[in-house]
């Protein structure tokens, strides 16, 4: 996989487009999402980025930050990052096809009534298994070519609402109040805590794209940029489309998940939100194959050091990992039907434990290795590297605070999570004897 590949792949890894922006405007209002998505990439998406920038190029394995931590804080660690970060799959990745099928329905509900939606559901896991047994570059080049296709409409979307605010002299009204003073019109029941969930895991994903590192053509060069390179593009994506409806005098209140649709049609007409519909599947499916390339090295990663069955690591002739596609495959069909929130919730408790982990990663390696070749670099020393961790430590920490309103049978989204992240100890230990069983057979 070349860099422009690379970029992409990221990309659908991390965003897959505006897609999902909704629900913040729906709970914040425009001023407050714009400072949203305006802060978190500085305060979670940069040092994220840095983090896996330097990591990746020093050990560019596959496995990614399941090697990292692995190599900086022993066996019993790594298993954790790479338990952790599956059990978020599971999670994560149970929402795109639920994407998918929100916006095929919006062409045609009738596709998607009843069982119709799970049918459609398990269709985008079964034809990204398929794509995904292609190999690394066919994934990253149709990658390219979804990131232009899901893009074009908002492009017209984007002219169009500024368009219409210039022609009303600065921006439409919403709620008596015109121009840039429309961004701060409230909502009706403004939910900022729900707001900056969302928001995170919008901005969440950055460290995916390390697990393919063999398959990524100069990977020490090649993955800093890209990392870069995607959060630059990640965030002017989301920025413009929020601020292009806001100075057009669409109403925030009138955003959920979707609504991009009802926005293209009053600023332009039904055929835009046909383009925009269309661009929701390919969110849906881009993100959910992208992430399938990234995800489905880790059980590989695992079978390779013995602590999974020796036949999770059977290779295709391209070098991909299919008998773990067809397991995670399985796994994540097996999650789809939850609530959005709810997924979003788990998704962050397991997924930003993780993170904390890969960035102890980071700052262990500077101690103990201190002459490890790194072609890219965090400039400064040790104290450096701590404080790259800082405020991704803080939003992890809300994010748990957050989780704890949402509910999962008995249970609280905070509360599952921790028991699934609880089981990771024990799971490693009977890996473990049955790896010492098979070494000793």
């Amino acid at each position: 996989m070349r860099l422009l590949p690379l970029i992409a792949a990221t990309y659908f890894m991390v965003s897959g487009g505006p897609y999902g922006l909704e629900d913040i405007i729906g709970k914040a209002g425009y001023g407050r999402a714009l400072l949203l998505l305006l802060a978190v990439p500085l305060v979670w998406s940069l040092p994220t980025s840095l983090m896996v920038g330097e990591l990746a190029s020093a050990l560019p394995e596959e496995g990614g930050y399941y090697c990292w931590v692995r190599r900086a804080l022993g066996g019993f660690w790594g298993f954790q990052e790479a338990w952790l970060s599956m059990a978020a799959s599971v999670f994560d990745m149970a929402i795109y096809p639920v994407i998918f099928v929100l916006y095929l329905g919006r062409i045609e509900p009738a596709w998607t009534a009843g069982s119709r939606a799970t049918l459609w559901a398990l269709a985008v896991v079964v034809v990204c298994a398929l794509w995904n047994l292609w190999g690394a570059a066919v994934v990253g080049e149709g990658s390219v070519a979804m990131f232009c296709v899901l893009l074009s409409p908002f492009v017209v979307l984007v002219v169009a609402g500024l368009g219409k605010a210039m022609a009303a002299r600065g921006g439409a009204e919403v709620g008596g109040v015109t121009g840039w003073g429309a961004l701060w019109h409230p909502v009706a029941a403004p939910d900022m805590a729900g707001a900056v969930s969302v928001a995170l895991w919008n901005y969440m994903g950055w460290d995916n794209a390390s697990t393919v590192a063999q398959e990524v053509e100069a990977p020490q060069r090649n993955y800093p940029r890209a990392m870069l390179t995607a959060a630059g593009l990640v965030a002017l994506t989301y920025v413009l489309p929020l601020s292009a409806v806001a100075l057009a005098g669409i109403p925030a209140d009138q955003f959920s998940t979707g609504a991009w649709t009802d926005a293209a049609r009053t600023l332009v007409g039904p055929w835009l939100a046909l383009a925009v519909v269309i661009g929701g599947t390919i969110n849906g499916f881009g993100m959910f194959n992208a992430l399938m390339l990234s995800y489905t090295r880790v059980p590989y990663a695992l079978a390779v050091e013995g602590l999974l069955p020796k036949v999770v690591a059977r290779k295709t002739k391209t070098g991909v990992p299919w008998v773990s596609v067809g397991l995670c495959s399985v796994a994540w069909a097996l999650a789809l039907g939850m609530s959005f929130e709810r997924l979003i919730s788990i998704d962050l408790v397991l997924y930003g434990a993780a993170l904390l982990l890969e960035f102890v990663a980071l700052v262990v390696l500077r101690v103990r290795e201190p002459g490890l070749v790194r072609p890219f670099r965090i400039p400064g020393g040790v104290w450096v590297a701590v404080g790259v961790g800082v405020f991704p430590t803080l939003l992890i920490g809300f994010a748990l605070w957050a989780a704890r309103s949402e509910r999962l049978g008995p249970f609280s989204a905070l509360g599952f999570a921790g028991v699934v992240a609880l089981a990771g100890p024990a799971v490693y230990f009977v890996a473990r004897q049955r790896r010492g069983l098979a070494e000793t057979a």
